[in-house]
């Protein structure tokens, strides 16, 4: 099936929009300093699945390490590395810091799909066997055996997306309100800040806990509370990117955790280092 026809003009202002958004890129200014970065959004009918798209370049006369804090989104990952062959991952939701290793030249070209909105294309396997996990994309979507060769290869951004988009409308998933439902409820914790306690969202939503961590399983890959941690994490991560005399004891009340020593215990280990010496580097 080929690629709906674009509204450039309108896609180019969306576009834009979504490129600002550098949530869990650790030290975004340096990364965007050292690589072409950009988030062109999906053709109309894959939005309900695809968040972006997310297009890097890069020519490196050294070494560059990116870190970012995973969202609980799963990804495929068209990748060209100088002197490697070009592959395709499937990336199922990292729990840890993800780091990656740049130089030289290359390419890569990833599709992140909404929360909850991936498993309509494998519905035989729960997400969670995939997190924290990469893979060969054809040991996940064995039909997409013959779709791989045209991501990578157009020089033209334009072209490369409209690969993108004919790559995944090849693939025809089948409507499923459950997915729908996941993603929904995902949204809900990213948006909603006064959600903090599984039971009390669970409740609020008519479900048992156990009836939502068993949706969050199959079609999310992590749970609920997991989710609720790491878009605090987000937060705080923006918070000492921008703000750097940023009053940590009522952030970490305003995110929901009981005192500032668990805001930071949590930040720490999941960027590495206390948020007071992330924002103190990035000022």
């Amino acid at each position: 099936m080929a690629a709906p026809r674009r509204d450039t003009n309108r896609d180019a202002d969306r576009d834009r929009d979504t490129e600002r958004d550098t949530r869990g890129i650790v030290d975004p200014a340096e990364f965007l300093a050292r690589v072409d970065f950009r988030r062109p959004e999906p053709a109309e009918p894959l939005r309900r699945h695809v968040e972006h798209y997310w297009l890097i370049d890069w020519d490196l006369s050294e070494p560059y390490v990116s870190h970012v804090v995973p969202h609980p989104a799963v990804h495929i990952v068209f990748q060209q590395f100088e002197g490697q062959d070009p592959f395709v991952e499937f990336a199922g939701i990292q729990l840890g810091l993800f780091t990656q290793k740049l130089e030289g030249r290359g390419r890569v070209c990833g599709i992140k799909f909404r929360p909850g909105a991936f498993h309509p294309f494998a519905p035989r396997h729960p997400v969670s066997d995939w997190t924290g996990r990469r893979l060969p994309l054809t040991e996940v979507l064995p039909a997409a055996r013959n779709n791989l060769d045209s991501v990578l290869t157009p020089p033209d951004e334009t072209d490369r997306v409209a690969a993108l988009d004919t790559f995944l409308l090849g693939l025809a998933p089948a409507p499923d309100p459950r997915a729908d439902r996941a993603t929904a409820l995902v949204e809900l914790i990213r948006t909603d800040r006064t959600i903090r306690r599984v039971a009390d969202f669970a409740h609020a939503q008519g479900m048992t806990v156990r009836a939502m961590q068993r949706l969050f399983s199959t079609y999310v890959g992590v749970g609920p509370k997991w989710i609720i941690l790491r878009y605090r994490i987000h937060e705080a991560l923006e918070h000492a990117e921008s703000t750097p005399s940023t009053d940590w004891a009522t952030l970490a009340a305003d995110l929901g955790y009981a005192d500032q020593a668990h805001l930071i215990r949590d930040f720490t280990t999941t960027v590495g280092v206390p948020p007071t010496a992330y924002a103190q580097s990035n000022h």
